[in-house]
């Protein structure tokens, strides 16, 4: 339902619900002043752009999304693709591609693909994540340490030889002020105050640093002068060959913005018991990403930490998040001349901690335990996140995950003769009435069956196995009742057993088939090739056909009383070995 939960909301709000949502957006807002600044610096871009982000995208997602209480703004999942952008492509190409990301998240909006983004496989989110995770905390190496020393190279080895390199040049000054910055963020909350640890830190560290004039790197030395008002609309040049080059890079946006927000708001629902609209907030997340980089912001997104915080305080509506918003505006526009005063150690500390809680290295150890194939994809994946690029770990990871799962599902697909129902104990045959033990198979007629998903994964196995049958029966039934959906590779593999064992003389008839595969085939043009008598329902009509046509007279579907095992002709093909 594309309604926006705002709309929803307002239904009855009262001013108890406004005077908890309006407490909680100040908070969030608070929250959100010292993280947007960092965000966006080392994102690689100027301190205020981040404060637009939160301001512009995070408005806009509150006012048209999905979920009860999300808040929106920048993020660390996108520090990583940004930087790179930024670095490859400028600012302008920065914004042309967080534009063209939000223009495909509208389009998964209104396609109806919210559930199915949900279904990226967890070993692929983890490890990105962590490798982002990574990524932050070095860095902000440089600034921790007040190292004294030119920008840090993009690479992860040549970024950590370059660290190594300029270790006599710390800054004890800088390292004070950060381990002063972790130690208050890690503590405060301990005090039981509703003040965020990060505000709590920027606002006491700057204080510090600028009473006692402590020789450290600030925001206003390295950025100069900081912009404390909201940019007019401005739209970038756009050219056809650009927008090619940053496909890719776009969807990467779109991608991780809707995974980030989508998660966050099945966090936030879990703390709420609520239940959100993932269409309606894939829109908004467009719609915000849309704006955002026109009012010079950056990608946006929903955050755990603060949609999680806004939960904490008593938010329980989008105006939370509209409050939150104003906040951080009514700041940037009366205090934010004073941000040039931030130590860049300050900033550096927050990230670390974001980088530490992100990484969570709990879960990644836990996760190294999981079958085999879902580590590779983890360690894949993480390490071309460090070592690579965000953009080809999220291709591979997906690619090398869905090739795994297909060969699960290929090895959990079965193409057996039935000799395994002729070895089940007594007690199972009074509880399935489709034993074949049950009924009479004719000399000359042998049963497989097909167990488990037919598709193009096991649609040569199938072949082979098929191959493989001893003394060509003149009758072949292929039992189908475990089939619950056929893919047209798996129809093709099914057309040139039917085809060749015509040849063969053999007459192939299918047992138990579903509806989906009945559909799948008609609309195939299999049905007559295959025979429309020669499709049936039941493993006893099956079984008839092929009475049928090798001329023997058909037997009226059994009553079983007590499980007994037929034959006709003992010895000859038939149930004993081939059930």
């Amino acid at each position: 339902m594309l309604v926006p939960k705002l709309v929803t909301t307002l239904k009855g709000y009262t001013r108890q619900q406004l005077v908890a949502d309006a407490g909680a957006g100040v908070i969030v807002g608070v929250v959100a002043l010292p993280l947007a600044i960092a965000f966006a610096i080392a994102s690689g871009v100027t301190p205020e752009r981040g404060l637009y982000t939160a301001i512009v995208g995070g408005l806009v997602i509150s006012a048209f999304g999905g979920s009860r209480v999300q808040i929106g703004g920048p993020t660390g999942a996108f520090v990583v693709i940004v930087y790179s952008i930024v670095h490859q492509y400028g600012l302008d190409g920065l914004t042309v591609a967080t534009i063209m990301a939000g223009a495909m998240l509208v389009g998964f909006g209104l396609l109806g693909l919210g559930g199915a983004i949900k279904f990226i496989p967890y070993p692929v989110t983890l490890g990105f994540t962590s490798g982002i995770a990574l990524i932050i905390f070095s860095g902000e190496v440089k600034d921790f340490l007040g190292l004294r020393m030119g920008p840090v190279p993009a690479g992860f080895f040549g970024k950590w030889q370059a660290l190594g390199s300029h270790l006599n040049s710390v800054n004890p000054w800088a390292v004070a002020i950060a381990v002063a910055s972790v130690a208050i963020i890690e503590l405060w909350p301990r005090l039981g105050w509703r003040i965020p640890g990060p505000f709590v830190a920027l606002i006491a560290t700057t204080a510090v640093a600028y009473a006692f004039h402590l020789p450290v790197e600030t925001v206003g030395t390295r950025f100069g002068v900081i912009d404390a008002s909201l940019p007019a609309p401005a739209l970038p040049t756009v050219t056809l060959s650009r927008m090619v080059a940053l496909i890719g890079p776009a969807f990467t946006i779109a991608l991780l913005g809707g995974i980030e927000s989508l998660l966050s708001a099945v966090v936030s629902d879990g703390m709420i018991g609520g239940r959100h609209r993932s269409n309606m907030e894939l829109v908004a997340q467009g719609i915000a990403n849309i704006a955002s980089p026109i009012f010079g912001g950056i990608p946006a997104t929903g955050a755990i930490a603060r949609t999680a915080t806004n939960v904490k305080n008593g938010g329980r509506t989008p105006v939370a998040g509209l409050i939150h918003s104003v906040t951080l505006l009514f700041i940037m526009l009366f205090f934010g001349h004073l941000a040039g005063l931030v130590p860049m150690a300050t900033l550096a500390a927050i990230l670390v901690v974001v980088a530490y809680n992100m990484s969570e290295w709990h879960t990644f150890r836990a996760e190294l335990r999981s079958p085999r194939s879902d580590v590779a994809v983890l360690l894949a994946t993480f390490s071309l996140t460090v070592l690579v690029d965000l953009t080809v770990a999220i291709e591979v990871g997906m690619i090398l995950a869905a090739f795994l799962f297909m060969r699960r599902m290929a090895e959990a697909t079965n193409i057996s003769v039935l000799t395994h129902e002729f070895l089940e104990p007594e007690d199972d045959y009074e509880r399935d009435p489709n034993w074949v033990g049950r009924r009479t198979v004719p000399p000359g007629v042998e049963v497989y069956e097909i167990s488990g998903p037919f598709f193009f994964g096991a649609a040569e196995m199938f072949k082979d196995r098929l191959s493989q049958i001893a003394g060509k029966p003149r009758v072949l039934i292929l039992r189908m009742r475990h089939v619950l959906a056929v893919d047209s590779t798996a129809l093709r593999a099914l057309r040139d057993v039917v085809e060749r064992s015509r040849r063969e003389g053999t007459l192939v008839v299918l047992s138990d088939v579903h509806a989906q595969p009945v559909v799948a085939l008609v609309q195939a043009g299999m049905q007559a090739g295959i025979g429309a008598e020669n499709i049936t329902g039941n493993l006893d009509d099956a079984l008839n056909r092929a009475r049928e046509y090798l001329g023997l007279p058909t037997v009226p579907r059994p009553r079983f009383a007590t499980p007994t095992v037929a034959r006709e002709t003992p010895g000859v093909g038939g149930a004993s070995s081939k059930g």
